[in-house]
């Protein structure tokens, strides 16, 4: 199912991307960037990484489905990915 938030699909319910970069380092700082963003929006999503590839699934556990908050994340994030944050 595609997402209101372009690159993002829907899976089981959940908000999902992948991202590949060049090295495990460059990974990581991605995912750095992200963790700065979501302690801002005090919103967490699950978070996969191996080597050079990170994922991320966002849904709102307490109401256990996507909310505008993870649509929000979302855009941060693909943001960021963009290079725009």
């Amino acid at each position: 199912m595609t997402s209101p938030v372009d690159n993002w699909e829907i899976i089981d319910n959940k908000l999902f991307r992948r991202y590949e970069f060049k090295s495990f380092m460059d990974a990581i700082d991605f995912i750095n960037k992200v963790a700065e963003i979501a302690e801002k929006m005090d919103h967490h999503p699950l978070i996969r990484n191996v080597y050079n590839s990170v994922e991320f699934e966002l849904w709102s556990h307490d109401q256990n489905k996507i909310t505008d908050s993870d649509y929000s994340l979302a855009k941060e994030i693909e943001a960021l990915s963009e290079g725009k944050v």
